[in-house]
C-alpha cells in the first residue's frame, strides 16, 4: 500500500491506521562497517537515500536522485570525497552542493543543481540520518549506554520486521503476549502472580516499571534469574524509536536491551538491537555462552516476525485497524500518542512534566 493507493499526499500518514512519518528525528541507516568506499542505497520512511563517505571519511546522506536527469546517485561512485553521478559525472559534496559539472564553462554551484541533503552523525558504530532534509538538527541521536563499561559484554544484531514502526515497538515492549506467542520460552499462560505496574509518561518517553515481578518461567527465565529471585524490570519507549528493556537481579546481574528502530517504509521496520549484559560469571564464559543463547533470542524474534506479518496482512486487507485496548496494554497507546504529536511537530507536555499511573496485572 503506497501513498497514491491510500489517496494521501506523500509524507502524510493515514489517520485510520497507526502509521506515522516522523519529522526532525534521528534514525540509524547503516552500521559504520557497512559504509565503505562505495555509495550505499537506503530508504527512510519511504524516501530513497544514498549514503557515502565524503572528505575525511565523514558520512553524508542525499536524496537518491540526481537533480540533473533523475538517475539514482547510488549508481555512481565516490571520487575525491564527492559523490559522482554515473550518468553525466556531476559531483556533489555531503551537503548536496554541486561541485563539478564536466564540460561546463563557469561555476557549477547554482541552487537548482543541488541535491537534497540530510544531516548525519556517526557514533557508537552506527550512521544516523536526520529525517528532515535541509535543516540543522537541534537534537542529537540516542547514545547507547554502557558500551565501554569494563564489566559488561555487548552483542549487536540487525533484524527486520514486517510491520509498522508502532506495531514493532509495541510488540517489543508488550508483556502479555509473551506467555502465549513465546510460551515455554519466556513466560507461561498460567497467571499465578499479581503485580503492580507503574507507568510514567512525559513529552518524549513512556516507562513501565513492574513491581515485585518474579523471574519469568521457561528457559529465558532460568537464564535471567537462575535462583528464581524477584527481578527489577523496566520497559521504556524513548522518542523517536527506541525500545528499551531492562532487567536487574540484585547487584551482579544486569541486562539492558536497546532496540533502535528505523521505519524503512510504512510496513517495513529495521531493528538495530544492542544487548548489553553483566552476569555473575567470568566475561570469557559469558562470551562463550553467546553462540548458545543467541539462537533462543533469534527464535523468539522469529515468532514475533511471523505474527507481525500476519497482523500487517490483516490491517492492509481490511484497510483499517480495530483496537480494543485495556489498562494492561500499558505502553502501546502512549507510544502512538507521542509519535502522533511528533508527526504534527508538537509535543504534548513540557519535557520535565511526568504523569504517573498504577495498573494491576496478572503474570
Amino acid at each position: 500500500m503506497n501513498a497514491r493507493e491510500e489517496g494521501r499526499a506523500p509524507g502524510a500518514s493515514p489517520s485510520h491506521i497507526s502509521v506515522v512519518r516522523l519529522p526532525h528525528s534521528w534514525f540509524i541507516l547503516c552500521t559504520s562497517r557497512e559504509l565503505g568506499d562505495k555509495p550505499l542505497a537506503r530508504t527512510l520512511q519511504g524516501t530513497p537515500l544514498v549514503l557515502f563517505r565524503g572528505e575525511g571519511g565523514k558520512p553524508g546522506a542525499l536524496v537518491d536522485r540526481c537533480p540533473h536527469r533523475n538517475v539514482p546517485l547510488s549508481l555512481g561512485r565516490v571520487k575525491q570525497g564527492q559523490l559522482e553521478c554515473g550518468y553525466h559525472g556531476w559531483r556533489f559534496d555531503t551537503g548536496g552542493q554541486c561541485r563539478l559539472i564536466p564540460g561546463l564553462v563557469g561555476e557549477p554551484e547554482a541552487r537548482s543543481r543541488c541535491a537534497a541533503s540530510h544531516a548525519t552523525r556517526e557514533q557508537d558504530g552506527f550512521v544516523w540520518v536526520y529525517s528532515t532534509p535541509g535543516v540543522e538538527p537541534t537534537t542529537e541521536p540516542f547514545r547507547f549506554p554502557l558500551l565501554d563499561a569494563a564489566d559488561y559484554t555487548t552483542v549487536r544484531r540487525v533484524l527486520r520486521a514486517p510491520g509498522s514502526l508502532h506495531a514493532v515497538l509495541e510488540n517489543t515492549l508488550d508483556v502479555p503476549h509473551t506467555a502465549f506467542l513465546h510460551g515455554g520460552l519466556f513466560r507461561t499462560p498460567e497467571k499465578k502472580n499479581e503485580i503492580d505496574v507503574v507507568v510514567r509518561r512525559s513529552a518524549d518517553r513512556v516507562e513501565a516499571e513492574y513491581l515485585g515481578e518474579p523471574a519469568p518461567k521457561g528457559l529465558v527465565g532460568k537464564l535471567l534469574a537462575p535462583g528464581g529471585q524477584v527481578v527489577q524490570h523496566f520497559d521504556r519507549f524513548l522518542m523517536p524509536s527506541i525500545a528499551q528493556v531492562e532487567y536487574r537481579i540484585g547487584e551482579k546481574s544486569h541486562i539492558l536491551v536497546n532496540s533502535a528502530m528505523t521505519p524503512v517504509s510504512d510496513w517495513d521496520t529495521l531493528v538495530y538491537a544492542v544487548v548489553t549484559v553483566k552476569l555473575p560469571v567470568p566475561r570469557w564464559l559469558l562470551k562463550a555462552a553467546v553462540p548458545f543463547v543467541l539462537p533462543v533470542g533469534l527464535h523468539i524474534f522469529g515468532q514475533d516476525v511471523r505474527i507481525l506479518e500476519r497482523q500487517t496482512d490483516s490491517i492492509r486487507r481490511f484497510g483499517t485497524e480495530a483496537y480494543a485496548s485495556t489498562e494492561i496494554d500499558v505502553l502501546g497507546p502512549s507510544i502512538l500518542r507521542l509519535m502522533r504529536a511528533q508527526e504534527r511537530e508538537r509535543t504534548a507536555a513540557p519535557p520535565d512534566t511526568v504523569h504517573e499511573t498504577r495498573v494491576r496485572m496478572r503474570t
